[in-house]
């Protein structure tokens, strides 16, 4: 059928598929998805054989087993077959389309509120699939019309890779050494609790679980750990209960948040200097990359150690590129995404976070004095200011520094460096009329300071 060009382009993004269900997307919908991505990916090829399957997983929402059966039933009308991994965070989708070598469409709206619903969609190998490698196509098919396949349809079948995918991930990263750790775990009614015990299970370690009841109305608080609100129920949780570490996923179990045990959050700028600490220490000399936000901590530590720090734009599409591109062994951003080469280059919150339980549980520090090896910096986060014109309020920003500006540059919006170590970076969101703010310097009061008078510019 065939829909509306502004319709299908406010659910096909830059980088997933995701709208409020029932208004914006329907199993209608989602079939015409599944059947143009299933004439996407049938024609290419994988270890030298035709693409002739792809995998399925979806998270708790409640109308993610209706979508993901309704994108089969495309995928299958094509001529693919399809396998359902059922109940399954994102990065679990992303082991199976790894290890089956097949494409894959994980069902989640991630952090989204209830009432959304989405699609991540990867090739085979969990190579990303964005606006400029195939998203367009999709989204041009499905306001079209889907043309018909007139061969036999695919079959379907199932198989629930959890308990792979957990032994998958803890083969990764060195746990000989893991002394046990009380470890509070917030799921916030997200994927999380579905992983979390898969993992952590065979681990000499006690989970303290809040919040594992798989429910996609989020009945305790969003499944969004970057916004501090979030986080206070674990940072309670952890005083409380007097676990050694705290970890907050989102809804889709991608992203991993972590507090010390005095319940303060950890910058995931600090978790992934202790992630590269790590895997420069298996492969000496090997490239990180970091997003343009992420901590000036993060490459100056790399190049100490001997290693090859690439910076890079925001994005997961950026950062799996460039992955690729230079081979590196990890990649971390500020938004708690973290990326592997020895998991096909795609991000795992589970990984970082196995990551941190080896790397505290080997020794015999607090994990708040452990974490202070390896931040160097004040940071602002993420401020948000609502503007009319972000070009015109960028460029009066970057007059107002202009007698103090060490540099600057517009690799994502602009990033101004300033004497003594300072930066900040100012970009425009591609789907909101808001100016994104990031400052980094020596001291809190100079991030303050610094936030203060760019504010003043930026909401004038």
């Amino acid at each position: 059928m065939a829909r509306s060009v502004e319709s299908v382009n406010a659910v096909i993004k830059a980088y997933d598929v995701r709208g409020v269900v029932g208004e914006q997307i329907d199993a209608d919908f989602v079939r015409d998805v599944g059947a143009s991505f299933a004439r996407l990916v049938r024609d290419e090829q994988t270890g030298g054989e035709r693409v002739t399957r792809i995998a399925i997983g979806h998270d708790m929402r409640d109308s993610s087993p209706e979508l993901s059966r309704a994108f089969a039933e495309g995928v299958t009308a094509q001529g693919l077959d399809v396998v359902h991994i059922g109940l399954a965070s994102t990065d679990q989708l992303y082991f199976a389309s790894g290890v089956l070598d097949c494409p894959g469409a994980m069902f989640t709206a991630s952090h989204n509120p209830a009432k959304y619903n989405g699609i991540k969609l990867c090739r085979a190998g969990a190579k990303p699939v964005g606006q400029d490698t195939g998203l367009a196509v999709i989204a041009r098919e499905v306001a079209e019309g889907v043309p018909a396949h007139d061969g036999p349809a695919g079959t379907t079948s199932e198989d629930d890779v959890l308990e792979q995918y957990a032994s998958f991930v803890r083969g990764l990263v060195n746990l000989s050494e893991l002394r046990p750790l009380k470890i509070a775990v917030d799921a916030g009614n997200g994927m999380g609790g579905h992983t979390v015990p898969a993992v952590f299970g065979p681990m000499p370690v006690t989970v303290l679980p809040l919040f594992f009841e798989l429910d996609g109305s989020f009945p305790n608080h969003e499944a969004n750990p970057l916004d501090p609100a979030n986080l206070v129920d674990l940072q309670n949780f952890v005083r409380e209960t007097g676990a050694d570490i705290g970890l907050a996923f989102d809804g889709d179990a991608d992203r991993c948040f972590v507090v010390d045990e005095k319940g303060n959050p950890v910058s995931p700028s600090a978790v992934t200097a202790l992630v590269a600490d790590r895997e420069l220490a298996k492969e000496p000399g090997g490239t990180i990359i970091h997003n343009l936000i992420t901590s000036r901590f993060v490459p100056e530590l790399v190049e100490k150690l001997g290693g090859t720090a690439v910076r890079t734009r925001v994005g997961h599409s950026f950062i799996k590129q460039q992955m690729a591109e230079t081979g590196a062994v990890f990649g971390g951003e500020h938004s708690a995404h973290y990326y592997f080469r020895d998991f096909w280059g795609a991000d795992s919150g589970m990984l970082a976070a196995l990551h941190v339980l080896a790397a505290l549980g080997e020794q015999d520090r607090p994990l708040s004095e452990l974490m202070q090896s390896y931040e160097g910096y004040a940071a602002s986060g993420e401020i948000n200011s609502t503007v009319a014109d972000a070009a015109e309020r960028t460029a009066a920003v970057v007059d107002l520094f202009a007698d103090r500006s060490v540099s600057v540059d517009r690799l994502d919006g602009v990033t101004v460096d300033l004497p003594d170590g300072a930066w900040f970076n100012l970009r425009a969101s591609n789907t909101e009329p808001l100016l994104r703010l990031n400052v980094e310097a020596r001291t809190p009061a100079d991030v303050e300071a610094l936030v203060s008078e760019i504010l003043g510019a930026v909401r004038a």
